[in-house]
Order: C-alpha cells, then sequence, then structure tokens
C-alpha cells in the first residue's frame, strides 16, 4: 500500500491506496465521488475526465498513488463555480445531453476550452472535444453549448462584459496539452551533469522533466562529443538508431520521407510522412521537421525535434534534445496521459543506447517500436520504481 496526500475538490485527503490503483476507482469507490463514470477504462472515451492541477485529464489512465500534492477537482466540486454554471445552462439549452454518461467529462473539457480559449470557433472546439465520446447527441448541441460560453469569455477577455465570473488563464491550463496547431520555440536546459561511473558506462538517466506541450531532455552519452556530433550527421544511421523509424527518401537538399512507428497502449499507428532535417555544424545543433498520417487510425501527426551537442566532464557528451508535437484524430486523446512522459524517457534511453552502439562501430539493424503494453508496463515499472525510491529516502531521512 501507499500513502497519498492530496487535495480533492478543495479538501485535503490522506488515503492508503494500493499502486494499481486509477484516480477514477479511488474517487468513486473511496470517496463515494460517483459522478466521475468510468468507460473505456482505456484513456478512449473521456467520460472519466477530471481536472489535475488545472488541466484536463483521464483519472482512468492517471495511478492515484502518483497524485500525491496534486490538486483534483471532480464534477461535484464545480457547483457554485460560475463558468460552469454557464455551461451546465447552455448544455441544457442546447440539449448538449440524453443519457448523460459523457456528460462529466464533456463538462470538464468544456469548462477547460472555454477558459483556455476564449472565442474558439466550432472546428476548434470539435477538435478540443476529439478525446471525448458521445454515443447520443451527434455532438451538435455540445458543440453549440461550449461555443456560446467560449465566446461570452472571450467577451470578458476583452472587457465587454466585467462581472465575478470571468475566471482568468491559469498557468496550468495554458500548459495544458492542445490537439490544434500551434508551435512554441523550446530551449534547451542546461544544468549540473553527474560525474561518470565506471559502472554505468551505458547512457546516464534523462536529465530533465516535461514542459509545456513538447518535451526536453538531455542525456548523458558516454562517447566524446565529436564522434556523437558524426553520428547524428549520418542521417540513416540515426534513423535506425530511433525505435519504430525508417528512413525511405533522403535528398541532397536535407528533404526526407519515412515512416514512424508507434504503439501507445490499445493504439497503434504507422505514420507515413515526410520533413527536413538541417545542421549546424559550428554549434553542432539541428533540427528535424516533418508531418504525416497513419491510414489507418487517420490520426494525422506535425512535429518538431531540435537537438545539439554538448561537452560534459570527462570527454562525455551530451545530447539535448527538445521535442514539440502537435496530434490530431483517434490518437490525440493518448497525448494528455501523463504516462506519456515517461515513454518519451524510455524511448530516448534506446535512442541514445543505439547512438553508443553505432559510435562504438557496432551494427545497428533498424529498431523496432516497442510493443504498446511492453512499452506502458516499462513505463509504469520505472515510474514507480522513482516513486517507491523517494518513498525510501524521505522515510530515512525522517530516521
Amino acid at each position: 500500500m501507499r500513502r497519498v496526500s492530496l487535495t480533492i475538490n478543495g479538501k485535503a485527503v490522506t488515503h492508503e491506496v494500493e499502486p494499481r490503483t486509477h484516480l477514477a476507482d479511488f474517487v468513486r469507490e473511496e470517496l463515494m465521488l460517483t459522478g466521475t463514470h468510468i468507460g473505456c477504462e482505456h484513456g478512449i472515451c473521456g467520460a472519466c475526465t477530471v481536472m489535475i492541477d488545472g488541466a484536463p485529464a483521464r483519472a482512468c489512465l492517471t495511478y492515484a498513488a502518483l497524485c500525491d500534492g496534486a490538486d483534483v477537482r471532480t464534477v461535484e466540486s464545480f457547483v457554485e463555480d460560475p463558468l460552469m454554471e454557464r455551461l451546465r445552462d447552455a448544455f441544457k439549452r442546447h440539449h448538449a445531453l440524453q443519457c448523460g454518461y459523457c456528460t462529466p467529462g464533456m463538462l470538464a473539457t468544456g469548462y477547460d476550452i472555454a477558459r483556455r480559449l476564449p472565442g474558439a470557433d466550432e472546428y476548434r472546439i470539435r477538435e478540443e472535444l476529439s478525446g471525448n465520446l458521445c454515443r447520443c447527441t451527434g455532438y451538435v448541441g455540445i458543440v453549440a453549448a461550449i461555443g456560446e460560453v467560449a465566446r461570452g469569455m472571450a467577451d470578458k477577455v476583452s472587457g465587454v462584459i466585467a462581472d465575478e465570473a470571468a475566471v482568468p488563464l491559469s498557468a496550468s491550463a495554458v500548459m495544458a496539452p492542445a490537439l490544434a496547431p500551434r508551435v512554441r520555440e523550446i530551449g534547451m536546459l542546461r544544468g549540473p551533469l553527474p560525474k561518470a561511473s565506471a559502472a554505468s558506462p551505458e547512457p546516464a538517466a534523462l536529465l530533465e522533466t516535461p514542459a509545456g506541450d513538447g518535451f526536453r531532455r538531455r542525456v548523458i552519452v558516454p562517447v566524446s562529443p565529436e564522434r556523437l556530433w558524426s553520428i547524428l550527421r549520418d542521417v540513416p544511421t540515426t534513423a535506425r538508431c530511433l525505435p519504430g523509424a525508417s528512413l525511405e527518401q533522403l535528398d541532397d537538399d536535407g528533404r526526407i520521407a519515412g515512416r514512424v512507428n508507434v504503439a501507445v497502449g490499445p493504439m497503434r499507428a504507422s505514420f507515413a510522412g515526410e520533413g527536413t532535417v538541417k545542421f549546424d555544424h559550428v554549434s553542432r545543433s539541428g533540427n528535424v521537421a516533418g508531418k504525416g498520417v497513419d491510414a489507418a487510425t487517420r490520426s494525422r501527426a506535425e512535429g518538431a525535434i531540435s537537438f545539439n551537442v554538448e561537452e560534459a566532464p570527462e570527454g562525455r557528451a551530451v545530447l539535448a534534445v527538445a521535442i514539440e508535437y502537435d496530434l490530431k484524430g483517434p490518437l490525440a486523446q493518448m497525448g494528455r496521459s501523463a504516462i506519456v512522459a515517461d515513454i518519451v524517457n524510455r524511448l530516448l534511453e534506446m535512442f541514445a543506447g543505439n547512438l553508443v552502439k553505432a559510435a562504438r562501430g557496432e551494427e545497428v539493424a533498424e529498431a523496432e517500436p516497442l510493443g504498446g503494453i511492453g512499452m506502458v508496463l516499462s513505463a509504469l515499472a520505472a515510474r514507480l520504481r522513482r516513486l517507491f525510491a523517494n518513498s525510501g529516502s524521505s522515510e530515512t531521512k525522517l530516521g
């Protein structure tokens, strides 16, 4: 069992939970907050959507043990919230609910849309709602209701209306992953590096955590910066090192075409696309930008990877990576799962390991993507190891 302390609907809660208990079961069965509905339990339908630290999240994909210190709001907490009151009223007037099973999740997502995207048009609202499924209404009333409230929020922001119901855009809401196109520059993070260990010749653990809509990571690679840079400049070799990627075309002007296979939980896709790759040899930095489509799921992806090679003590190199992505379609709903950060960690660790093999002159076969279940279980195991390690160190200090 794991003791967790968190805030739920404004009240401090401390409870013993099993590591495998997800947040939806915890709030429903332990706290009797049954307004959070459970549907698919795969992060697909969005019925269990709650607010965690101001951003919508799937309660069925979030483990309660990982919410220590978090601020969680379920639908029960919005009884006197002015913005939610307007949403509920709009849902009734636009006939945006029938059986009501999806409604708590729809309201949570609608609340986030109205607060984060005041004035959003129908197209943007439908994109944002793509991770919430309804089998009754046909979505027309839902989109109309959220659009009405979002337009009202735009009026408040512009000063046309001013009252206590104007909800400010919180930092956590702004940083919540959005499904519509947007690109922001992500700089490379810098900080102190751990010393090399003779017992750990492979790449060290990733040094940074995710931020905003993308990920920023720095990985220690036990080869010289010059050697690492020479490998990265070899695009076919680099593509073989990246799990799930295959290069099909490379032009002299840096244009590339290929395929990226991904597997996250029950969702699998094979994105065929094209892009460009650029290098700056003076600064040992580069950028890969591209877009692709998965024919099976009709999901579309667009993103950019910026990277540079830094010097580290003892002749080692640091690969600094910044990833920005925009995902649309059925796979977009997976982009809001907290475990995605751990999956990215695992992919970059595998990528770094393959780079080391290439730098040593070892043959690197085309890397297959880690299976969906294996990927999730691997990421979950790593997260739980860190969680219990932190718990153990805290107990030692207290003792």
